[in-house]
């Protein structure tokens, strides 16, 4: 948790996104169902998400820079941007930032396009030179500086900026440590439909740490957390599914988010899906499949997982041992765009910030 919001990670969101294999193709490594009987449904596009500290990639009409026609050339932006426009101002603040639109990267500039943004209280530009400051690009750091920006950003209505300060509070980095204040910004970004506040939320809520436990509140929060492909709410509405807290019990949908946590690379959801497959109580039996699971946690270092490995290898044939091997030769963990993101931003067990 230490590497929280580090330069190390925004360069990582300057280098080109990396491509990650479609959620179906990876599933099917973890499907038993026979082939043909499996969906042939195409797949979705659900679009991308390429972002550092809220620093989002435009993308059609949900992209700032929609609500206002911008000239055919650079030169003509850059006038219209100088001349005060902020919709020009923060296209070339990205442009500059990630060498998009022809131009080269120049992190002076994309911070002197953002400040101009800012300088006219555009919630955007304030956020967006918040992370630059944070980040020391294009200026010398300041987390100081960026609490300022990230908080009249949030002011403003930028869900982001409340994000980011979440985390400066929750973790003490670059800012008081105030997690009370902390959850109020996360419960605000969730109410605007941000996916990691609403599990951090969720998570509080789920849990009785730093909100009062409230599983009707915690469940659909979770939920929509889940969806959005974050790997740590796709465990823990897992167990709500188990348990039946807030929503009704069914091991159908926790074995549904458990094989997607487990496709990005989850040892705790191959643990676990891995226990109700042997188990066979709640779920179909399914030691072949148990044990690609728990070598696959196994070599990701589980400590537990070669014991128990060891054990279904005795139940098993020896052709059904050197086919599990086989699928777990073949599987490349793919973790979402948002857990990438997440991982890389605010560490791999966002998790463990929730707790008084």
């Amino acid at each position: 948790m230490s590497a929280l919001f580090s330069v190390i990670m925004f360069m990582l969101a300057l280098t080109a996104a990396p491509v990650f294999a479609g959620e179906k193709a990876v599933l099917s490594l973890f499907d038993d169902t026979p082939q043909e009987a499996r969906s042939s449904e195409p797949e979705q596009d659900e679009g991308g998400l390429f972002s550092f500290l809220g620093i989002k990639m435009p993308q059609g009409d949900d992209s700032p820079f929609a609500k206002t026609k911008m000239p055919d050339t650079i030169e003509e932006t850059i006038k219209l941007a100088d001349s005060g426009n902020v919709q020009a101002q923060l296209l070339l603040g990205y442009s500059y930032l990630y060498g998009e639109n022809g131009l080269k990267p120049d992190y002076t500039k994309a911070f002197d396009y953002y400040g101009m943004a800012a300088l006219q209280n555009d919630p955007a530009g304030l956020n967006n030179l918040g992370s630059l400051y944070y980040g020391g690009i294009g200026v010398a750091r300041s987390p100081a500086k960026a609490a300022i920006l990230f908080a009249k950003a949030a002011e403003l209505g930028n869900i982001e900026a409340a994000v980011n300060l979440g985390f400066m509070h929750i973790s003490g980095n670059g800012a008081k440590l105030d997690k009370t204040l902390a959850m109020d910004y996360f419960e605000k970004a969730a109410a605007g439909g941000n996916p990691v506040a609403k599990f951090m939320t969720g998570y509080a809520y789920y849990t009785g740490s730093l909100r009062p436990q409230d599983y009707t509140k915690a469940a659909p929060l979770l939920k929509d957390a889940a969806d959005a492909g974050i790997d740590e709410a796709q465990v823990v509405l897992s167990d709500i599914y188990i348990n039946g807290r807030g929503f009704p019990q069914n091991y159908n949908n926790a074995v549904k988010y458990l094989r997607q946590a487990a496709s990005q690379g989850s040892t705790e959801a191959m643990m676990s899906l891995a226990s109700i497959l042997v188990a066979g109580e709640k779920y179909n039996k399914n030691i072949n499949f148990a044990h690609v699971l728990y070598n696959l946690a196994a070599v990701r270092g589980v400590a537990s997982a070669p014991a128990k490995r060891q054990v279904l290898e005795a139940k098993m044939k020896i052709d059904e041992v050197l086919q599990a091997q086989q699928r777990a030769e073949m599987f490349k963990e793919s973790p979402s765009e948002m857990t990438s993101y997440i991982r890389q931003t605010f560490g791999t067990n966002i998790r463990a910030f929730v707790k008084p």
